[in-house]
């Protein structure tokens, strides 16, 4: 079991990542593979209330919420490049036999450069950060397994957006797995 402090703890420092991306509604099965570099650093105060204020959402209170400055890099194996820094807070709205759940505010996400809320839940028995986000055309699940401080485990799940958000995820367009190591 990993407390949801001892993994956001472990998330903290520079990470080299490798990912394969199967696109599944390309026409030839495409398969692509990328290298990132993650910079994760503590969220700062004043990062903390930007985020919040961009997400037009009130002060949480007593409630203990995590967040990090975020910086990467990713080079895809057909050369093309991205780099994005942005700031992530998770703010707990509820906790059932300690899997924890809440909000998942960014002022800036992947793929709709805008401030977002969107879901997480965290299971301490998995050490599993799992995050659901309802963009315009698409919705990513995104879920992180602590394997241990050095390493992380990562799918994505990219779904078609049903036309109402009550109707099941259905059309799977793509899915990433990727292998997360931290730089000592």
């Amino acid at each position: 079991m990993t407390s949801i402090d001892a993994f956001f703890e472990a998330c903290l420092g520079k990470w080299s990542i490798e990912r394969t991306y199967h696109y599944l509604n390309a026409a030839e099965g495409e398969i692509e593979r990328s290298h990132t570099n993650y910079d994760i650093r503590p969220l700062t105060e004043a990062n903390r209330l930007k985020v919040l204020k961009d997400n037009e959402r009130p002060e949480p209170g007593d409630v203990k919420c995590h967040g990090f400055a975020l910086a990467f890099d990713t080079t895809s194996e057909r050369g093309d490049k991205v780099a994005m820094e942005l700031n992530i807070l998770f703010v707990p709205t509820s906790e059932v036999v300690g899997v924890l759940e809440g909000d998942y505010l960014r002022d800036k996400a992947y793929e709709e450069t805008r401030p977002m809320v969107a879901h997480f839940r965290y299971d301490p028995q998995r050490a599993e950060l799992r995050m659901t986000t309802r963009y315009t055309r698409t919705v990513s699940v995104d879920a992180i397994t602590l394997v241990n401080p050095q390493l992380r485990l990562r799918q994505i799940q990219n779904f078609r957006r049903p036309q109402f958000d009550d109707l099941p995820l259905k059309e799977l367009e793509l899915v990433g797995f990727g292998v997360e190591k931290k730089v000592v």
